[in-house]
């Protein structure tokens, strides 16, 4: 994601030498990208023009064990509905 954000703001800096208008887009962008995407690293995080949608850092032990438990249903699930691909990852962590 940071490649591409960084990616854009080149292109912005370039095109910016014909309009300066493009130069304050590209402080913009790298902008809300250090205040709403820098931090994020679940694919459920909205774009950089919104706030993110992923849920707060868990303030105590109760919520971090309730966030760990849903993981483990959602893997124990996964084997279970896809016992394949669960083998053949379990084959290339062993690697």
């Amino acid at each position: 994601m940071g490649t591409v954000v960084l990616s854009g703001a080149v292109v912005l800096v370039v095109l910016g030498f014909g309009n300066p208008l493009y130069w304050l887009a590209a402080v913009a962008v790298l902008f809300l990208y250090v205040r709403f995407g820098l931090g994020t690293s679940s694919p459920s995080a909205g774009p950089a023009g919104s706030a993110p949608s992923a849920a707060p850092a868990p303030t105590s032990y109760k919520a971090y064990r309730e966030r760990r438990d849903t993981q483990a249903k959602w893997e124990r699930r996964y084997r279970r509905e896809r016992p394949l691909e669960s083998r053949r990852q379990e084959r290339e962590r062993g690697r």
